[in-house]
């Protein structure tokens, strides 16, 4: 980190002066982001630490591969990846603290954070969620040690997201108490798997279940892929994808069955099961629920993205906010060359995108402890894994766009050092591309969230007479509706205090920015409700109906999770007892919240939430929180946890600011020498006197 002593705050005037001298208690805050797992991302820290986990610059396509798996030897010899196995079976039943331990290899190489998670958070999870002691015994300890390096086929070249429509069969013959597994045309191929092109061994694949002529919906099968001697079984199809858009430490490709046969007892049979005969059986008689409870159990996989992606963007974010606090650029009005972070312009690009990614951090926080519980046992009910999905689909849409946006404004932020490689930002944005696609595209998450958000309105009018939903109309129309999140309600309404940006400083605080964003979110989804309420039983008009407002409906979604977010930032504020502290994080919280009513002030217009004059001040009041919060950039950046060996980046190394001191020792020396050359506008005004 940067010595506090040597650090610049601002070389110019700051516009409110009592507020440039605030301490921030950074290990405070510190430990804040880091969360209820704090130990565990420490000593996955202080592993990545050793070089032999970084990211190899130099290494092409094949060489990275080799270089990627071999790290993933080095993670079984130091323990970091048995914390979600049964304690039986060495592993610590700890499930919040794998996914915490998991996200910090991001900062390592994406591609090994990746390819981890395919082996022990998919490809085993498979295995542990939905298989049963039998399975557990039989194959989690070579998931655990590596010997069964493995791939996770569920996506289909013709079937992304849709899991429930994949091609893949498998076909029950109780002739030989076999499934057979079978690809039955291109569309059905398994398509982008991690662990597939080259060192699978094994997968747990994604295929109809078939038994007596039935087909009882997508069931999981263990499937092994080599014999003991190394070689492709008969029947398994393999293909490369080649060179991707980036994680290239990471050998995807493609899997298709030629009438694999497997035994019956490869059947994940936790949720359902085939009996010899063939007679299948489930405790949960609904297709519909026993399909989303079997995907329910692997919902991890989004979990560690959403994490993963909030901790690059705070990486990306370091980086860009030490360069700018040492890069110079254009003289200022006492004569010396202008430090970047000082221009208001690059503060807006930075600051507004540091308090989302800290809001994401604590989103994130409070969405893994809901994980924690669910998968511990501690709160698994049906209602808590719906929750737990929904959140998922809410937050990692958000953390995984938000991502590249803020990866890419620090590349941009940071000018041509930041488009070489070795200062990681575009390194980072070519990996974390793909973030937003897999585990779910961020678009179809979204949309299960807003179905879910209709589904929690429409309990409003479950058993209402005529009078009572007549009267829930009329305040509606008052923006009272209700919100199916649990949030918390200040009655307090805005109160227009005038047109200067101080008034907003009084008005939008805490409890208004709160109503302003749930406002929102709850006036949508009762918009759409409305609108789509007029198909009632007519299936046909209610599908077009709600392709209609399909984009509507994933807007509010992303409003959902903005107010989410929003909350989580606001109860860690409140956690803070350091008054200097808690300021400058309430200053970071506001700008979050400000800038996301400040991105949708049209619609606030409109809903007559703000009035004109309010609504023009809110630019400049963020304007001003982002000069109130410059003198603590770096505080706030160090405050994320990154040392050198995490950082890697030579524009954030002090290098910068060691060169911007040359330069000026020369120029003063030049100057004071007397041998300076004169400017040639400076002889042109002495000619014109």
């Amino acid at each position: 980190m940067v010595d506090a002593a040597v650090r610049p705050k601002t070389t110019r005037p700051h516009p409110d002066s009592t507020d440039a001298d605030l301490t921030i208690d950074i290990a405070r805050v510190t430990d804040l982001l880091m969360g209820t797992w704090a130990d565990t991302r420490r000593e996955a820290r202080e592993l990545i630490k050793d070089s032999a986990f970084w990211r190899d610059d130099a290494l092409g396509k094949d060489e990275h591969r080799e270089r990627v798996l071999s790290q993933l030897h080095l993670l079984v010899e130091n323990k970091a990846v048995h914390r979600a196995f049964p304690t039986s079976l060495g592993g610590e039943d700890n499930n919040g603290g794998n996914i915490a331990g998991f996200e910090e290899l991001v900062v390592a190489d994406p591609s090994l954070q990746i390819k981890s998670g395919v082996q022990w958070g998919l490809f085993g999870s498979a295995i542990l969620q939905l298989g049963t002691a039998e399975h557990h015994d039989k194959w989690l300890p070579g998931v655990m040690d590596l010997s069964i390096p493995g791939a996770f086929a569920m996506t289909e070249i013709g079937h992304g997201s849709d899991v429930a429509a994949v091609g893949t069969t498998a076909t029950y013959d109780p002739a030989t108490e076999e499934f057979v597994i079978n690809t039955p045309f291109r569309g059905a191929t398994k398509e982008y798997l991690g662990n597939a092109a080259l060192h699978g061994v094994a997968a747990t694949v994604f295929a109809q279940l078939i038994t007596d002529g039935v087909n009882h919906g997508v069931h999981c099968f263990y499937v092994p892929l080599r014999g003991d001697d190394g070689v492709d079984l008969p029947g398994i199809g393999r293909e490369d994808d080649g060179l991707k858009g980036g994680l290239n430490g990471i050998d995807n490709g493609r899997l298709s069955f030629d009438h694999i046969r497997v035994p019956r007892t490869n059947l994940l049979n936790k949720y359902g099961d085939v009996a010899a005969d063939g007679t299948y059986s489930s405790a949960i008689d609904s297709p519909g629920r026993r399909f989303f409870t079997m995907l329910g159990t692997l919902v991890q996989g989004r979990v560690s993205l959403d994490g993963a992606a909030s901790w690059a963007s705070a990486l990306g974010l370091k980086i860009a906010i030490t360069y700018a606090t040492q890069r110079r650029q254009f003289d200022g009005a006492d004569g010396q060359e202008v430090v970047l972070m000082d221009y208001g312009k690059h503060q807006r690009r930075l600051l507004p995108r540091l308090a989302t990614t800290y809001a994401q951090i604590f989103a994130h926080d409070e969405f893994l402890q809901k994980f924690d519980g669910v998968f511990s046992g501690r709160i698994d009910t049906p209602d808590d894994r719906e929750d737990l999905e929904t959140l998922a689909a809410a937050l990692k849409p958000l953390s995984t766009w938000h991502a590249l946006d803020t990866l890419q404004e620090a590349r941009e932020a940071c000018g041509g050092a930041g488009f070489m490689f070795e200062n990681r930002l575009v390194g980072l944005r070519a990996d974390l591309d793909i973030y937003v696609t897999f585990e779910g595209d961020n678009n179809v998450l979204l949309q299960l969230v807003g179905k879910r958000l209709l589904t929690d309105y429409a309990k409003q009018f479950t058993g209402k007479d005529a009078a009572a939903l007549a009267k829930f109309a009329v305040g509606m129309t008052a923006g009272k509706l209700f919100h199916g999140a649990g949030l918390r309600q200040f009655g307090q309404s805005v109160v227009d205090l005038g047109q200067v940006a101080r008034s907003v400083e009084n008005g939008l605080r805490e409890e208004q920015q709160h109503q302003l964003l749930a406002e929102r979110v709850q006036q949508m989804v009762a918009d759409i409700a409305g609108r789509l309420r007029a198909a009632g039983k007519d299936k046909a008009l209610g599908a077009r109906l709600f392709n209609e407002n399909q984009a509507e409906l994933i807007e509010a979604a992303r409003a959902h999770g903005e107010l989410l977010q929003w909350e989580a930032f606001t109860d860690a504020v409140r956690r803070v007892d350091d008054a200097d502290t808690k300021k400058v994080l309430t200053w970071l919280r506001d700008l979050f919240g400000l800038q996301l009513i400040e991105k949708h002030l049209a619609w606030h217009l409109i809903h007559g939430r703000l009035s004109t004059q309010r609504a023009a001040a809110v630019s400049q009041y963020i304007d001003r929180l982002c000069a109130r919060l410059r003198p603590y950039a770096l505080d706030l950046v160090d405050a994320f946890g990154y040392e050198p060996e995490h950082v890697r980046a030579p524009i954030a190394s002090g290098a910068e600011r060691e060169r911007q001191d040359e330069a000026r020792d020369y120029y003063a020396a030049l100057a004071a020498s007397g041998e300076a050359p004169v400017l040639e506008k400076v002889l042109k005004k002495k000619a014109k006197r």
